[in-house]
């Protein structure tokens, strides 16, 4: 784990300026809380947490966040920020690609993570697995797109997700109420690309 290559250590101390990543994780954020009756008492993990864009938007609406992300830089901008958090904070280096985690949650959050993991069936298997009965996830990422919106696309296994594929997937894992929605849009210079949320249930 610890020889693994941080593929964002080059990028975590500027990962926040950028005004387009703030306002879509903003966008996300409050899609999550319309579409899902957060509490006080949940505890929820932000799987590939990053710097905590998703988690900060969020976190006045919980009672703990749990950030889970291989990326050791990442975590460390996350913690460095922690205190301005309207909620407890955990900090987890893990790689859920190929370990677990022998945790529970309310439920799970995430933002633009999932194109980054090879193994989608495997990965909604475990997510299945960490929540709570009654328990929610909800995933955001980018629709189907052509490959051109990473400049780099080292570390990228999936350009976008087709939200009928994504949702076959997620109740072959167990999840019912499957429903999609558009969070936000991103503009590029080339072209406008979409971001969905999908929210479903344990």
């Amino acid at each position: 784990m610890k020889n693994k290559e941080d593929l964002f250590a080059h990028k975590s101390k500027s990962w926040d300026m950028n005004s387009k990543r703030v306002q879509n994780a903003k966008g996300i954020a409050e899609l999550i809380v319309k579409n899902i009756k957060l509490d006080k008492s949940m505890e929820i993990m932000d799987f590939g947490a990053g710097t905590g864009l998703l988690s900060y938007f969020v976190a006045p609406y919980v009672k703990k966040i749990v950030a889970v992300d291989n990326s050791p830089s990442m975590l460390l901008e996350f913690q460095s920020k922690c205190d301005a958090f309207v909620c407890e904070t955990e900090v987890i280096e893990k790689d859920l690609s190929i370990e677990s985690l022998e945790r529970s949650f309310d439920g799970i959050i995430s933002s633009m993570t999932i194109h980054h993991l090879e193994d989608i069936i495997a990965l909604f298997a475990k997510l299945y697995a960490m929540l709570e009965d009654g328990g929610f996830i909800a995933i955001a990422d980018l629709d189907s797109e052509d490959g051109s919106f990473h400049s780099d696309n080292a570390g990228v296994h999936h350009h976008g997700f087709d939200r009928e594929a994504l949702q076959l997937i997620a109740e072959e894992a167990g999840f019912k109420n499957v429903k999609f929605d558009t969070a936000s849009t991103i503009d590029k210079p080339h072209r406008t690309f979409t971001v969905f949320l999908m929210t479903a249930e344990k």
